[in-house]
């Protein structure tokens, strides 16, 4: 599986982009906010002759989803997050301009993501781990072949994501770091939602929330 990984909107956030030799892509976290954000994406999935098959959302905060709509509307593919963070969702529209955000578009999902099942696309299989905490429905897409790990908000390098936000908990973002991710794999790279990837290992050591 490759992973293309831009860096969109004011609040630097990572958006994702997986395909494999079948050309089939899935899109995680659309952040592009405006048309020279959106023409980066679409030039990249030309340029590699991809067929984008899934729109995904580890979680649904602002900064994650501000590229829903021209995703789903450009590729024809339906949006999909967990259940759970559906009211993070529809929040959007009532504190978008708080941000200088006054063109934002919101898209509905299509369906849910559960934990325990899989997103399948090409010849690749990502586990979807349910990591509440940061958000109350976040999700993260584990690939156990490549041992990589899309991880949203959750866990960055030697950080973790802010609680402060409506549905934030800290505890439950710890349990759900401890839990969850690390007993993933020490080689596992975590490609997070903003900054540099790092591995579930050294956030292990070197982590300072998690000591």
């Amino acid at each position: 599986m490759k992973i293309a990984r831009f860096t969109f909107n004011p609040f630097a956030e990572n958006t994702y982009l997986l395909h494999d030799e079948t050309n089939e892509c899935v899109v995680v976290d659309p952040g592009c906010s405006d048309q020279h954000e959106n023409a980066q994406l679409k030039q990249y999935i030309a340029d590699n002759n991809l067929k984008v098959v899934r729109l995904l959302n580890t979680h649904c905060h602002i900064d994650h989803v501000l590229g829903n709509k021209f995703v789903a509307n450009t590729y024809n593919v339906g949006l999909e997050i967990h259940e759970k963070d559906l009211e993070t969702l529809r929040a959007i529209p009532v504190y978008a301009p708080v941000y200088g955000i006054t063109n934002y578009q919101e898209q509905l999902p299509a369906s849910y993501l559960k934990e325990g099942e899989q997103v399948k696309f090409g010849n690749t299989t990502l586990e979807i781990i349910f990591a509440p905490g940061h958000a109350p429905g976040h999700v993260v897409f584990y690939n156990a072949t490549d041992k990589t790990l899309i991880a949203g908000d959750v866990l960055f390098q030697e950080s973790i994501g802010r609680t402060d936000l409506p549905g934030g908990d800290h505890e439950t973002l710890l349990n759900s770091i401890r839990t969850k991710l690390f007993t993933l794999p020490d080689e596992v790279t975590v490609y997070p939602g903003h900054g540099p990837e790092t591995t579930i290992g050294h956030e292990k050591k070197y982590n300072p929330f998690l000591q």
